[in-house]
């Protein structure tokens, strides 16, 4: 049975370590990068990945320093080409980065700006009242990760620029001929020595994220371009209506049940509120949170004032309207019912923000949480009793949503009880590994007994456990939670992962810390692929969240037989092994299932830590998996009919 293998640790020969080193730690071990070396020696740091998500970041920074302009009140266009040589350009027309000489560097500030960390506009309240970008390492970070950066800055009456290599200036600032407008323009080219061979922009990732800052800036035009693509026409994003737009975007393959969008704003001395909110018909809640920009996937401050004055708001008006029933009436609605369905955008501005961690995923600002609620316990009364008719539909909405978690609550218990009378309260059919430290542990959840059988006899039983999942579970997309968890399928994974869900999930108690989606390739895995993934987002998506999702990579294809037999994973790599053979000849196999792989055969292209490949689910943007989710797995036909024409040729761009 194949096992994996761990490497021994050997001595070197020279009396020194295994890494190389003699053992001696003095003051001449201790290194000091200047200037944006550090950043080039550890560009993970500042960035995230040398992959694809930290190619994106470097347009982010800066496009957020555009943005930021914006905000201040001193832009209104911003420009991103996507060049045909794999360059980007952004222009917009602000003030211009200041181009005289800093007092304390004694150089351009532009030339500042550029090449030092924590150098920027944004930590004095002076040039910016709010903004996104608040550590000052953003367009140095550019500068050091790209083989070539050119700045263009037109202000003061005339046109400024100069040239970076690789952080490094190659020349002063040049002033060049007389110009009234003002505004800056980056240009930059990725560093190929720092990050992956051939990754690219996505057009479609990079136009998502646009769309995203046009709906939060209410009047901002942003116009993307993709010169590599000539059929690609510009895309002008313009939002007049700012976030109520954001919502109608988001609820457009959904069935709202009241026509008018809530939309409530509120100004104070340290901070400002934007809230724009809708019920549909379905029964999953949306509800992005914003700070100066940034998608606080985490929630923070904002996201608590807003949940507890959204609860009390619809409490409040069903009691008065006599909607509650008497028992209802002493318990009232909790705030998972009124967010049932729920789409709201909402976005704070803060002149001091805090954010936790370099990330800024999660608002600690602890003013801002009294500073929404106080603002949402005024203006959404109002707004209910104004729209009464409106204000029922949501109050039944919420009503229907509260019976069915009473039902839900008991399938619960309904499902503890039975899972305590299995052995260890594990599922059954769980073959679980030996090991009980859930940081080494691996899950592969598989499609059916076919693919477990293999399975199991390839794994190594101390750290790789086996799930199998019989057919397609349940799409939780379109079920409430008391369906979901009658569901057995559903129920086996809840048992087997541990972490349990909704407002009693516990990362903490996660068995393992990798989860592994193992499913055949063809349509049918993918689908039942996609339906885990949908479970997981919506009911456990910490685990995605923290990177313990992943997707295996099983072959479709061997080719030739015995040890001299090769794998490949799809139609794409087939074609192009074929291409390089010419005209010899070759056996060749398609699986029709992982169930006619032979143990060692699973093994060495799937399982095998040291030799399979697998892709972590990352969300980049949760307001673009939200809507991804809710067009691939939702009711409104029309839309996935369209996505899928859209997508047919180009199938590779799909997670899932």
């Amino acid at each position: 049975m194949p096992r994996s293998k761990t490497p021994q640790t050997r001595r070197a020969r020279d009396g020194g370590r295994a890494d190389g080193s003699t053992g001696v730690y003095d003051a001449s071990q201790i290194t000091v990068l200047e200037g944006l070396e550090a950043v080039r020696r550890r560009p993970a740091m500042y960035i995230g990945s040398t992959g694809p998500r930290g190619l994106h970041h470097l347009l982010w920074e800066v496009v957020d320093n555009s943005v930021d302009e914006a905000m201040a009140g001193h832009a209104t266009r911003i420009e991103i080409f996507l060049m045909a040589d794999g360059g980007v350009r952004v222009t917009d027309n602000g003030r211009g980065i200041p181009v005289d000489t800093h007092a304390k560097t004694k150089e351009s500030a532009l030339t500042t700006v550029l090449t030092t960390l924590h150098a920027g506009g944004k930590f004095d309240s002076g040039a910016y009242t709010v903004s996104g970008g608040l550590h000052g390492v953003g367009v140095s970070v550019v500068n050091a990760l790209s083989r070539q950066l050119d700045v263009e800055v037109v202000r003061d009456g005339h046109r400024w620029t100069q040239s970076f290599a690789r952080g490094k200036s190659l020349g002063k600032v040049k002033m060049g001929k007389e110009a009234k407008r003002t505004g800056t323009t980056i240009s930059y080219w990725h560093d190929p020595e720092i990050f992956e061979d051939e990754i690219t922009y996505s057009f479609e990732t990079v136009l998502a994220r646009m769309r995203e800052l046009a709906f939060l800036n209410r009047g901002l035009e942003i116009v993307l371009t993709d010169e590599r693509d000539a059929s690609q026409e510009p895309v002008r994003l313009h939002y007049s209506g700012g976030i109520v737009d954001f919502v109608k975007h988001l609820n457009s393959h959904r069935d709202p049940i009241h026509p008018h969008i809530i939309d409530i704003a509120e100004k104070g001395k340290e901070a400002e509120l934007d809230l724009a909110m809708q019920w549909n018909v379905e029964y999953a809640e949306t509800v992005l949170t914003f700070a100066n920009n940034i998608n606080t996937h985490e929630g923070g401050t904002h996201e608590e004032g807003f949940r507890k004055a959204l609860t009390r708001a619809i409490n409040d008006f069903a009691k008065s309207k006599g909607l509650l029933k008497e028992k209802e009436t002493e318990v009232g609605l909790q705030g998972e019912d009124v967010r049932e369905g729920l789409t709201a955008v909402v976005s704070v501005r803060v002149r001091q923000p805090q954010f936790e961690g370099q990330t800024k995923t999660k608002l600690g600002n602890t003013e801002i949480r009294s500073f929404v609620e106080v603002a949402i316990n005024k203006a959404l009364p109002e707004w209910l009793e104004k729209h009464p008719g409106e204000g029922r539909a949501i109050v039944e909405k919420c009503l229907l949503a509260a019976r069915a978690r009473v039902a839900a609550r008991q399938a619960r218990e309904l499902t503890r009880r039975k899972s305590l009378l299995e052995s260890g309260g594990l599922p059954g059919k769980l073959s679980d590994c030996s090991s009980r430290d859930a940081s080494e542990c691996e899950l592969f959840i598989v499609e059916g007994d076919s693919a477990a059988g293999p399975a199991k006899q390839a794994r190594d039983s101390r750290y790789q456990a086996i799930l199998p999942i019989r057919g397609k579970i349940i799409n939780v997309e379109k079920a409430r939670l008391t369906k979901v968890l009658e569901n057995k399928e559903i129920q086996a994974l809840i048992s087997a992962i541990g972490t349990n869900i909704g407002d009693e999930f516990d990362i903490g108690k996660a068995r393992y810390h990798k989860i592994i989606l193992l499913t055949d390739a063809d349509v049918d895995g993918a689908h039942i692929r996609t339906l885990l993934l949908t479970f997981l987002f919506r009911h456990m998506q910490q685990l995605v969240d923290e990177g313990h999702v992943y997707i295996a990579q099983p072959p479709l294809f061997r080719v030739g037989t015995g040890k001299d037999a090769e794998y490949l994973r799809d139609d794409a790599a087939l074609d192009a092994y074929t291409k390089a053979r010419g005209n010899r000849k070759a056996m060749i196999s398609r699986f029709k299932g992982l169930g006619e792989m032979n143990a060692t055969e699973l093994w060495d292209t799937t399982m095998d830590p040291t030799r399979r490949v697998l892709n972590k689910i990352e969300i980049d943007d949760e307001g673009i998996a939200m809507d991804r989710f809710g067009v691939l797995m939702g009711d409104d036909v029309e839309s996935r009919r369209k996505f899928i024409q859209r997508y047919a040729k180009e199938v590779r761009f799909l997670d899932f």
